[in-house]
């Protein structure tokens, strides 16, 4: 198989051209991904029109792949369908807070390692892209004297945080079913097996341990603005077909607005986290 791997942005990024549907079930392909993903974080195959059967087949040879009972179909449980319509996802309503930056699975003591998504369809008024910010590379370019500052701080991340960015005055009902999700307590900084560091951040980021609600706003919000530059995040405008992955574990990614009534179907498979955050 003929293909070419480019880099895209100036951190972040690694466009796989060439390649579509079951020729991406491939090992060699699928090692070709990885490494580009331990490299740059993010991995685009345009308009790559894989199956149902070969989005969950190329999942796996790139890692464990999660059960999902909320978001699987009868057919594939493996796949969670993304979307506002709420005829189509249980999860539906909740889908506005995407719109926020985040990591997926932060009040868990493993998130996931890393997710696959594909675009079904397309929103028709040029809505719903996405960005990823790349916290690998905005932790290596701070500051010395703020990388020794954040050296044992601890962040406190919870549903209740990002669902408040959605709904700033909800109903005690609402807020107590938020708060029945249970919270985690995380380093600000993850630093992995291999010597790699990045910084856990986003929506869900509650409030930094040992520090005031507006000590700890301030820092939260300094080092989500850092993160969030331009020579750190890269912008995907979806084609139909297009497939994107991205580690879900160094890498920040928010939704660009997209309305209830629009057409944006994405299918996403998510890798089982390996690393506790520490």
């Amino acid at each position: 198989m003929a293909y070419t791997v480019t880099d895209i942005g100036p951190t972040t990024g690694v466009e796989i051209s060439g390649l579509s549907g079951p020729e991406l079930v491939d090992q060699g392909v699928a090692d070709v991904a990885s490494d580009a993903l331990n490299r740059r974080g993010v991995v685009v195959f345009r308009e790559a029109n894989l199956s149902d059967g070969d989005l969950v087949a190329f999942s796996r040879l790139l890692g464990k792949v999660a059960q999902l009972p909320l978001g699987g179909d009868s057919e594939h449980p493996e796949i969670q369908k993304v979307t506002r319509d709420a005829t189509k996802s249980k999860l539906a309503a909740y889908r506005e807070g995407t719109f926020f930056w985040h990591i997926d699975g932060t009040t868990a003591e493993i998130p996931d390692k890393a997710t696959v998504l594909m675009a079904r369809q397309v929103s028709d008024d040029d809505t719903g892209d996405t960005e990823f910010a790349n916290t690998y590379a905005a932790y290596e370019e701070l500051p010395d004297d703020l990388k020794a500052e954040l050296e044992g701080t601890r962040v406190v991340h919870s549903f209740a945080a990002s669902q408040l960015l959605v709904y700033p005055d909800p109903d005690p009902k609402e807020r107590a079913a938020w708060d029945r999700n249970p919270s985690r307590e995380h380093p600000l900084v993850w630093t992995r097996g291999s010597g790699k560091k990045s910084m856990v951040l986003g929506s869900t980021a509650e409030r930094v341990v040992g520090r005031s609600e507006d000590e700890s706003k301030d820092l939260l919000t300094r080092l989500l603005d850092w993160s969030t530059q331009d020579r750190f995040t890269l912008r995907h405008k979806w084609r139909v077909g297009d497939v994107v992955i991205w580690d879900n574990t160094g890498m920040l990614h928010r939704a660009c607005p997209y309305g209830e009534q629009s057409a944006r179907l994405m299918l996403r498979t998510s890798l089982v986290g390996e690393e506790v955050v520490q």
